[in-house]
C-alpha cells in the first residue's frame, strides 16, 4: 500500500504539472491507459486472496477515480487557459470581405421589375400603383368590358366576398390586370399622363406557362395628338433596351381588346441561335404584348374628352419577359421556392440595373 500511495502522489503531481493538453494526455495514458500503471495494479487483483482483495480493491479503484477527477479538473483549467490565450491574440478585421457562404439572391421577377422601371423612367414614365383587391367597376366596367364578357366568369376570375371594395353589382375581385391602375390615374390626375403600372394580378389558370398569380406591367400615355406612331416608337425603344439589342423588327397585328380602338397584338422578330431564342432579325415571330389606342369610352368613363385627349396603352407579362430574356422554361418554378433554382437564376444584391451599365446586369 505504501507503493500505491507513492504512485498516487507522483501521478497527482504529474497531473498538476502538465503544462498543456498534450502533456496531460500523456499522463492519462501512462496512468489509466491499457498499459498504464493504475491499470497494471488493477490486474493484480486476480492473483490476490479474498482478504487481500477486500483491502486492495477499494484502494486501487479509489486511486483510479481520484486520478480521473484530477485529470478532468486539470483539463478544464488548461482548456480555459488555451481559450483565453487565443482570445487575447486573435483579432477580427471588420474591413475584410466576408467569407464565401450561403447568401440570398434577388428573384428574377424583382430584377426584371427594376429593369423595366429603369428603362421607362428614362423615357419619362412614372410608376403608378393600385389595390390588388378591386371593385367590379374599376376592373371591368370602366374598361368597357361588358357584363357578358367571358373574363367576368367565375372560371376566369377570383371573386372576393367580404374584406374588399364592392362594385355596383356588389362584387369585389382580385384584379385580373393592372389596367385599373390606369383608370385610377386618369380619374385622379390631369393629363398629360405617362405611367407604367407593374404589379401582381390574378386569374384562374395554372400550367407550365400560366399561374393563378403572376406579374404584369402596363403602360399608359395620355396627351394631345397621340398616335400609333408614338406607340410603335415607345415599344421599339423599350424592347431594344430590355433585350440589349441594337435593332428589332416589330409586327403589328389587328386584334380586339374592349378598352382599345384600334387594338393590336405586337410580335417581335427573333431567331434561334444554338438552341436558344434570340431577339432580333425576322427569321420567325413571337407575340410579346398587347396594345392599342385607348378607347374613347374609357376616356369618357374617366372624365376625359376624347375629342381633346388621345392615348395609347400596352401590357405584357413580367414573368414571360424574364423567361424570354434569361432562358427559363417553366413559369411554375418562379413560385416553387427551390433554393437551387434561385441560386442559379437569382441576382446579387449589387446587380442594380442601369441603362449605362446594361439593364441585364
Amino acid at each position: 500500500m505504501t507503493e500505491t500511495e507513492t504512485l498516487r502522489t507522483d501521478l497527482l503531481a504529474a497531473i498538476d504539472g502538465a503544462a498543456d493538453l498534450t502533456a496531460l494526455e500523456a499522463v492519462r495514458v501512462a496512468a489509466l491507459g491499457k498499459a498504464g500503471q493504475v491499470t497494471a495494479l488493477l490486474k493484480t487483483l486476480g492473483g490476490m486472496t479474498a482478504e487481500q482483495r477486500q483491502v486492495a480493491g477499494p484502494a486501487f479503484n479509489g486511486l483510479r477515480e481520484e486520478l480521473s477527477a484530477a485529470l478532468a479538473a486539470r483539463k478544464a483549467v488548461l482548456e480555459a487557459a488555451a481559450l483565453e490565450a487565443r482570445l487575447a491574440t486573435e483579432r477580427l478585421d471588420m474591413s475584410l470581405p466576408v467569407l464565401p457562404g450561403p447568401r440570398g439572391t434577388v428573384h428574377p421577377i424583382s430584377q426584371v421589375m427594376d429593369e423595366l422601371a429603369e428603362i421607362f423612367a428614362d423615357l419619362g414614365f412614372a410608376v403608378a400603383e393600385g389595390p390588388e383587391i378591386e371593385d367590379d367597376w374599376h376592373n371591368f366596367t370602366a374598361l368597357n368590358i361588358p357584363e357578358e364578357h367571358p373574363a367576368r366568369a367565375m372560371h376566369d376570375t377570383f371573386y372576393v366576398t367580404g374584406g374588399g371594395p364592392a362594385g355596383a353589382n356588389g362584387r369585389a375581385v382580385l384584379r385580373t390586370h393592372t389596367s385599373p391602375v390606369q383608370i385610377r390615374t386618369m380619374m385622379g390626375q390631369a393629363p398629360p399622363i405617362r405611367i407604367i403600372a407593374p404589379g401582381r394580378v390574378y386569374r384562374s389558370d395554372s400550367d407550365a406557362t400560366h399561374t393563378p398569380m403572376f406579374h404584369q406591367i402596363e403602360g399608359l400615355v395620355i396627351d394631345r395628338g397621340i398616335t400609333l406612331a408614338h406607340l410603335r416608337w415607345t415599344l421599339e425603344t423599350f424592347i431594344k433596351a430590355f433585350f440589349e439589342v441594337d435593332d428589332v423588327t416589330l409586327r403589328f397585328r389587328p386584334s380586339y381588346f374592349p378598352f382599345t380602338e384600334p387594338g393590336v397584338e405586337v410580335d417581335v422578330g427573333c431567331s434561334w441561335q444554338g438552341g436558344r431564342l434570340s431577339i432580333g432579325g425576322s427569321e420567325s415571330w413571337m407575340e410579346i404584348l398587347g396594345s392599342g389606342m385607348v378607347h374613347p369610352k374609357v376616356l369618357r368613363n374617366c372624365g376625359l374628352d376624347p375629342e381633346e385627349w388621345q392615348g395609347f396603352a400596352f401590357g405584357t407579362g413580367v414573368d414571360r419577359l424574364a423567361m424570354l430574356k434569361y432562358g427559363m422554361t417553366d413559369l411554375r418554378a418562379f413560385f416553387d421556392g427551390d433554393l437551387r433554382w434561385l441560386r442559379h437564376y437569382g441576382f446579387g444584391a449589387l446587380d442594380v440595373p442601369t441603362l449605362s451599365g446594361g439593364v441585364g446586369a
